[in-house]
Formats: structure tokens, sequence, C-alpha cells
């Protein structure tokens, strides 16, 4: 008897050892950590998403708010975590600009992260002082065209800069860029006129507008804000649309096994398919949208190129 027992239980051990990852997975709390701090929308978003996703794999998920250096300090905490699907990197678009602008970065876009789904796109949009003389995109750039090196941006992430090279190189503009590490402290300089456009979210923005301060010219993105109805997008405002925009998505590791990433992957679409979830994230100017980990392995490839050779055209020197 006690060797059947011995061997019953030799069997158990080897039966669950070849039981896919998922099967035991999770067994303790997850992290995503995201590179902003607590409050903002990107952290709004992911706990929107968080919520519902500790209820389908029956653990908590933490969400880590690991600010600084644009992604950087999240995205190197991510990279040399165990990949056992524990921790979790909500990446913006920084992930795969790090390589264009930095000399030594201490990660890999493509080596250290295992692709799980994409997230969605903010809504980032073209803003500008009222003093400015233009009600449209068109306006705008026959206005700066008159005036070659007499306007200022403001970027606030390597996001709005890039999206504002492209559009003073498709539009033959010659404007200053002034940087700011915040929308927050960008917002006293677009008010006074010591700047006169940046390119974000509506969100710290949508007050000024209504007030008929600031003015909302065209969206980024293909489609139009349920926030700002009324605002086109590029290629209803005569341009091709910007290869910049602000896009979230889903990563671990490098070396996450598969049955995982299966496993977040659809559970994570899931979530972002329903409709209340959906709404949820219309208020925060967020266009929800998953896909498979293959495409976003692709897109993720195809942007740092963009970024390179965006960067290099523009001769920004990576620091």
């Amino acid at each position: 008897m006690r060797m059947l027992i011995r061997v019953l239980a030799a069997t158990e051990m080897l039966v669950l050892a070849a039981l896919p990852a998922f099967a035991q997975y999770p067994a303790k709390p997850v992290r995503i950590i995201v590179p902003f701090p607590a409050g903002t929308p990107f952290d709004l978003a992911t706990r929107a998403i968080a919520q519902p996703l500790a209820h389908s794999l029956g653990q908590s998920v933490v969400v880590e708010n690991r600010a600084g250096a644009e992604g950087v300090v999240a995205g190197a905490a991510v990279a040399k975590s165990p990949p056992d699907g524990y921790t979790l990197f909500l990446a913006s678009s920084s992930l795969q600009a790090t390589p264009a602008l930095r000399k030594n970065p201490p990660f890999d876009p493509l080596a250290d992260f295992t692709p799980i789904t994409a997230i969605g796109s903010f809504s980032f949009f073209l803003f500008t002082n009222a003093s400015v003389p233009a009600n449209s995109l068109s306006e705008l750039i026959d206005y700066a065209r008159a005036r070659p090196g007499k306007l200022n941006y403001a970027a606030t992430n390597p996001t709005s800069r890039l999206a504002f090279v492209q559009l003073t190189s498709m539009a033959n503009l010659v404007m200053e860029y002034v940087p700011y590490k915040g929308d927050v402290l960008a917002f006293g300089d677009l008010m006074n006129g010591r700047v006169q456009m940046i390119i974000g979210p509506p969100m710290i923005w949508l007050p000024q507008v209504k007030a008929g301060k600031v003015r909302a010219l065209v969206t980024l993105l293909g489609r139009r804000s349920p926030l700002l109805p009324d605002v086109p997008t590029m290629a209803e405002s005569g341009l091709p649309s910007i290869s910049f925009v602000p896009r979230a998505s889903l990563f671990g590791p490098a070396g996450l096994p598969r049955d995982i990433v299966d496993r977040l992957n659809r559970e994570v679409r899931a979530i972002l398919a329903r409709q209340d979830i959906r709404e949820q994230l219309d208020k925060l100017a967020f266009d929800a949208g998953g896909s498979t980990a293959e495409e976003l392995a692709a897109y993720i490839r195809e942007q740092v190129e963009v970024w390179r050779s965006t960067a290099r055209k523009a001769g920004i020197e990576p620091e």
C-alpha cells in the first residue's frame, strides 16, 4: 500500500509538472508597472483594466507607478524581472523611442520584452493659444509659414516632440521647440503665450477649450474623439496621418511562456471589448483596441525604425 501511494504521488507530480503554466497561473498577485504618476490619464486607463483583470484571473492585480526618465525607469524594472507573468509593463510609445533618444538605454525594446497585446491609443490633439489667429490646421500652417522661426511649440514627451517634427516637415514649417517635463508645467506658458501650441492629451485643456482660452485644431487619431467631437482628424484637415500616436501596450519580460502570454492576451482583449470598459476609457480620451502578440511585435519593430529615421532626419541626437 505504501508503495502504491508513493507511485501515485510521483505520478501526480509528473502530471502537474506537465500541465501548461496557465493552469497554475496566477498563484499570487500580479503587478502592472506603469511609467507615469498616479492620477494621470495613463494611470487611470491602466486601473480601469486592472480591476476586471483581477476578477478574471482570480488574483489581485496591483498597479505600480514608476515614473521617471520618460519610461526608462519602469521599463528597466520590468526587463530585469523574472519571466513568470507576475510583473507586467503597460508601456507607452516611449518604449520604442528609447533607442532613438538615448545613447546607452538600459534595455532593448525588441529583445528584452515579450509582447502580449496592444491596449489602445490616447487621443492627442494640437492645441493653440487663443491669441493665435487660426481656427483650423490649414490656417495655422499659413500663419506659421508667414512667420518662420517666430512661433514656439511645447513638447512634454517624445511622442509629442516627434509628432511636431513630422508635422513641421510635412507642412514645410520652421518653429522653435521648447521642452517641458509635463503638461502641467507647460500649462502656464501656453496660457500666457510664451509658447503658442502644444500636442497632448485633452484632459488638462478641456476647461480652457470650453472657456475659449485655448483652441483644439486637430486630433492625431484616425477618428474623432467623443470628448471633442467637433475637432477634425488629420485626414479631414488635408494632411496625412502622423506616425507618432501615443499608444499603450502590455508586455512582460523576455522569455515569458507562451501559455501565459495567451492567457493574458485572451483576458485583456475580452475586457477591452466590454462596452462598459470602452465607455470608461472614452472619458479618458482613450481609444481601446487589442491585438495579437504577433501584431504587437510587428508594430514595435516598425515603430523603432520610424522613431530612429525621424529623429535622424530632424537632427535629434541621442542623449
